[in-house]
């Protein structure tokens, strides 16, 4: 089968942002700062238009690395169409300071409310890098932000 051509940068950033509004689950890799231990796990997400919001219990290696180096990798849908965000932790916040609004969204769009769970925390993930690519025809052009500013 024949791939598919490459789509438009404009296409593409359509697409990339139906992804961050519509999926509800993201991969992300963070890093232990003294061993550079690599730690990759589920989770899910919000994106309001400019950040990631994700929970994570407050004691797990995500959220430990986040807190020490505060350099995040994420992939967003599946190989053959991923988008992948490179960030850095803007904000961390606890369940008491989260907005009610932006806890009542986490909690719609996601399926659980973190709110409910002892210990977790909340965390808000500011984007610098998005690529977007479903085959090697795509590779070409496939950043659409740099430095957290759209190229699109």
């Amino acid at each position: 089968m024949a791939n598919p051509p490459p789509r438009p940068a404009e296409q593409r950033k359509r697409d990339t942002l139906h992804r961050l509004e519509h999926d509800v689950d993201l991969w992300i890799a963070t890093a232990d700062r003294a061993t550079g231990t690599p730690y990759l796990v589920p989770l899910s997400f919000v994106w309001n238009g400019s950040s990631l919001l994700i929970a994570t219990p407050r004691t797990n290696p995500t959220a430990r690395n986040l807190g020490a180096n505060g350099l995040v990798r994420a992939a967003i849908g599946p190989t053959r169409d991923v988008v992948l965000v490179e960030g850095t932790l803007a904000e961390v916040i606890e369940t008491a300071d989260l907005p009610a609004a932006d806890g009542d969204l986490f909690a719609e769009r996601t399926g659980f409310d973190p709110r409910r769970i002892r210990g977790f925390r909340y965390f808000r993930l500011r984007p610098l890098l998005i690529q977007a690519w479903r085959e090697a025809n795509e590779i070409d052009g496939r950043d659409l932000m740099r430095d957290g500013a759209w190229l699109v």
